[in-house]
């Protein structure tokens, strides 16, 4: 009996373990071997071990985008999970304009991201919209050529990162705050706990688990970003946006050297893997420990 259920359960598994195989599985593996060729996208490579990972730790280009990948996830997760919280706190205490803020909050994640990216390359441009609301309000000194500043430029196209996903974060720490414990909120009150007080010793460890969900989907997110630097600055001015995907994708499509943007890839998946689960991981931890 046992052994037959057993059998059953791998015959149910064993369709869903093919295609995770075939297109998980396999691509992976392809990637680390052809990193370690020195393939130009045909159908003859030769294999040079580690020469193409030895390569790039030689290259600045590669330090560079790294650095800029990382500011550029540490900017966006702090940032757009700061508001999302702040949105949420005052979205649960305001029950009337609940529904309606929330739409509008969502509303930016309906653009594709490379609509939102031709968008906002607008609102940057030395005459576009952000400048002219400056002008308009008085505030003629902060006009500013936002994406053609390299001290500028990583932080205005996280900008439109976050413009685009805070409602995300928003609505998950919203749906933790909807799931509180009414009676423990209501004798907190009771005892005299509100505002900020309540918010520290109440709402924040409750919402542990969110902030783990938020921080570990925003660092992901912004980790593997492209389309924004992409459209806006296409890596410039001079380097200042150039992240890892950005250097995949000239290497891979553009810069004839194939197995050199494989290998960065894997270099970026091998990012995403340790600084997310390791982020994760901590998280959790703290979870336990509250």
């Amino acid at each position: 009996m046992f052994h037959r259920r057993r059998a059953t359960m791998a015959a149910f598994l064993l369709p869903a373990i093919v295609v995770y195989g075939v297109f998980m599985l396999y691509p992976l593996a392809r990637g680390v071997y052809l990193s370690m060729t020195d393939s130009l996208g045909g159908p003859i490579a030769n294999f040079v071990g580690t020469q193409q990972y030895r390569a790039m730790a030689d290259d600045p280009a590669v330090t560079d985008a790294l650095w800029h990948t990382v500011l550029y996830a540490a900017v966006v997760v702090i940032v757009q999970n700061g508001l999302g919280l702040l949105f949420a706190s005052m979205l649960f205490r305001r029950p009337k304009v609940r529904r309606t803020l929330s739409v509008v909050l969502l509303t930016p994640t309906l653009i594709s991201p490379v609509m939102a990216a031709f968008i906002w390359s607008y609102l940057f441009a030395p005459t576009g919209g952000i400048n002219a609301l400056l002008d308009l309000v008085g505030l003629h000194g902060l006009g500013h050529v936002w994406l053609g500043d390299t001290s500028t430029a990583l932080y205005s196209v996280a900008a439109v990162n976050i413009w685009m996903f805070t409602g995300y974060s928003c609505a998950i720490f919203l749906a933790s705050y909807m799931s509180m414990p009414t009676e423990l909120l209501e004798a907190a009150a009771l005892d005299g706990a509100s505002g900020w007080r309540r918010f520290v010793s109440i709402e924040w460890p409750l919402l542990a688990p969110a902030l783990t969900v938020n921080v570990t989907l925003s660092l992901i997110g912004s980790l593997k970003v492209f389309e924004f630097p992409l459209v806006l600055t296409n890596g410039g001015p001079a380097g200042a946006t150039d992240t890892l995907t950005l250097l995949v994708y000239r290497n891979v499509f553009g810069g004839g050297k194939f197995a050199y943007g494989v290998a960065l890839s894997v270099v970026l998946l091998v990012t995403v893997v340790v600084l997310s689960s390791a982020t994760s991981s901590l998280l959790r931890l703290r979870e336990r420990r509250i």
